[in-house]
């Protein structure tokens, strides 16, 4: 696959997860994909789940496997977890996390749930909509309980902990939209089943 320009993520892991990231990104990066997201879960045993994506935000099952084999062994010179794990290489799913200010952009007018690594307005856990990017800070319409409360905050994207969009119907038809047009582009046979584009798993 030819190399394309690689955006580095603006939202990151933490702790463990983030050593992994370090470890593979540079790999993922060099067959042309972008990393979306690592993380290490109890799922069979423990499960080490990576998410990628092509630079144009689609991923195909045999990409998925290409990365897989070359990330493997990697991982067992390396060994960033202790004992057994399961390698799951998948794409970011239609509810996929949003990791960089591009994709706030990509998927503007959707919902997402959100979770700062600082208080707003006394709360840290938000679901609403995508309204606006400006710079490095992103504009956000939030379902709040209260009706006296200002429904909209903005918030720079250094901020944020995790967003993932919400799985809706608009979400869906929009995601299937995308990938008919991009195959259509690529002059690839129009696939859009659940292989194609799959849900993440919710995390």
């Amino acid at each position: 696959m030819a190399q394309a320009t690689l955006h580095p993520r603006d939202i990151i892991e933490s702790g463990s997860e983030a050593s992994i990231a370090a470890i593979v990104e540079p790999e993922i990066e060099g067959l042309g994909f972008r990393l979306v997201r690592v993380q290490v879960s109890g799922q069979n045993g423990t499960t080490l789940q990576i998410m990628v994506e092509r630079p144009d935000g689609m991923i195909e099952v045999g990409e998925c496997e290409t990365v897989s084999r070359a990330l493997s062994p990697l991982l067992d010179i390396e060994e960033p977890l202790p004992g057994n794990y399961h390698l799951e290489v998948s794409s970011p799913g239609i509810d996929r996390p949003l990791v960089r200010l591009s994709d706030f952009d990509t998927w503007c007018g959707h919902v997402a749930k959100l979770e700062t690594s600082q208080m707003i307005n006394g709360r840290k856990r938000y679901k609403g909509t995508i309204i606006s990017t400006d710079g490095n800070k992103v504009t956000f319409r939030a379902d709040l309980d209260s009706e006296d409360e200002n429904p909209e905050f903005t918030i720079a994207i250094e901020d944020m902990a995790t967003v993932k969009l919400i799985l809706t119907d608009d979400l869906i038809r929009e995601s299937l939209r995308r990938d008919k047009a991009l195959r259509q582009a690529n002059g690839l046979e129009d696939q859009t089943d659940s292989k194609t584009i799959p849900m993440s798993e919710d995390n």
